[in-house]
């Protein structure tokens, strides 16, 4: 393609550090990821950071931390990527799906509402693309039935809410570091907790359950059944050199985004979701709704354009029929929309604005 629907940020910085990794020959999980889930930490002002395998992975170990499981419901969106309600039966909890607001494509608070049963345990919200939840509903939600916040937030690095980051607002924030996200690590995740009970017991999980106050060979005590979910020194490596520069890296998503917006203005046609006017879009995907958008997608491939849809209204798919551990909760009227008119242009750090003009010129054209 000519102007790619993504770019990852890959300076000659991170190819020395990842050669100096490999030089090291220490590849598995190490100082390196130490140092990224640190810096990590203290840009979203969290207390604890756990880097892993990917952001579904990060999910499952939240659930499992929370003790979620057999006889258990969990409530998510059905416009969202499949691993977020998916996680309910890898832990053997039912995943309720319910529908979203259509113009933010965010979950539907009120629709979370008439899904809580005494079983549900935890509410699972996406702040999509990297658009903030609205925290003053889900607290609200909280306090009234006793459940958890296990945020999504596979796009959402660097959003914020009422001027806090994303992160620090869910009882676990679960983030992705796919080659899509602007920090990348190839494949893994992060999840970041206020809570030292959960953050131990989620360090030792994907540590095969070991004691982690020990880890001496000779030392070492398994206290609990756990798997290998560690992120690599050589990944953490890629995603180090990223962070070095996420607020520079940041800032240009949100400027890019913006002249979006101010392209787009006016022009019949095409629709921008809305963004809470409390809170800070980080962009991780900037889409448009339009009209006929199959079509659309195919014209501006064929221009040299990549775009691609937003992401799948699950309820439509064969693995989120109702069933014994999925139960659909409505008509699902709004994540139908969006999954048929969402559409995500290209955007990325050294997209100009030259190709931005051109990217919104051709979509005119195809209206």
């Amino acid at each position: 393609m000519n102007i790619p629907l993504i770019k990852p940020y890959i300076t000659q910085e991170i190819k020395d550090k990842v050669i100096e990794v490999l030089e090291s020959g220490y590849l598995t999980e190490g100082p390196v990821t130490r140092e990224f889930e640190n810096k990590l930490k203290e840009f979203l002002g969290v207390k604890h950071c756990l880097a892993v395998t990917s952001a579904t992975t990060g999910l499952e170990v939240a659930l499992r931390a929370l003790n979620i499981g057999a006889g258990d419901e969990i409530i998510a969106p059905d416009y969202t990527y499949p691993a977020t309600a998916a996680v309910g039966p890898i832990v053997g909890a039912k995943a309720v799906i319910v529908d979203v607001e259509k113009d933010t494509m965010n979950i539907d608070y009120d629709a979370i509402e008439a899904a809580i049963t005494p079983r549900t345990k935890a509410i699972i919200p996406v702040s999509l693309f990297g658009s903030p939840l609205d925290y003053d509903r889900l607290n609200a939600i909280k306090e009234k039935y006793g459940v958890y916040i296990v945020e999504d937030a596979a796009c959402s690095i660097g959003a914020e809410f009422k001027g806090v980051k994303v992160g620090s607002q869910a009882d676990i924030t679960i983030f992705s570091l796919h080659p899509r996200k602007f920090i990348t690590t190839g494949e893994g995740g992060i999840i970041t907790t206020q809570n030292d009970e959960w953050a131990n017991w989620m360090n030792s999980y994907k540590h095969f359950g070991m004691n982690m106050n020990n880890t001496a060979r000779e030392g070492v005590q398994f206290e609990i059944i756990g798997t290998n979910y560690k992120l690599s020194n050589i990944q953490a490596a890629v995603g180090l050199g990223q962070l070095h520069h996420i607020n520079k890296l940041l800032s240009r998503r949100i400027e890019l985004a913006n002249n979006y917006i101010k392209l787009f203005k006016n022009v019949e046609g095409v629709e921008i979701p809305r963004t809470l006017t409390n809170g800070q879009h980080s962009y991780q995907t900037f889409c448009v709704f339009v009209e006929d958008r199959d079509r659309i997608m195919v014209e501006m491939r064929a221009k040299g354009i990549e775009v691609q849809i937003g992401t799948y209204s699950l309820h439509q798919h064969n693995a989120f029929k109702n069933g014994p551990l999925i139960e659909v909760k409505g008509a699902m009227g709004n994540s139908s929309w969006c999954y048929k008119h969402a559409l995500a242009l290209p955007l990325y750090n050294d997209l100009t604005e030259e190709l931005q003009e051109k990217v919104v010129l051709e979509l005119k054209t195809c209206l």
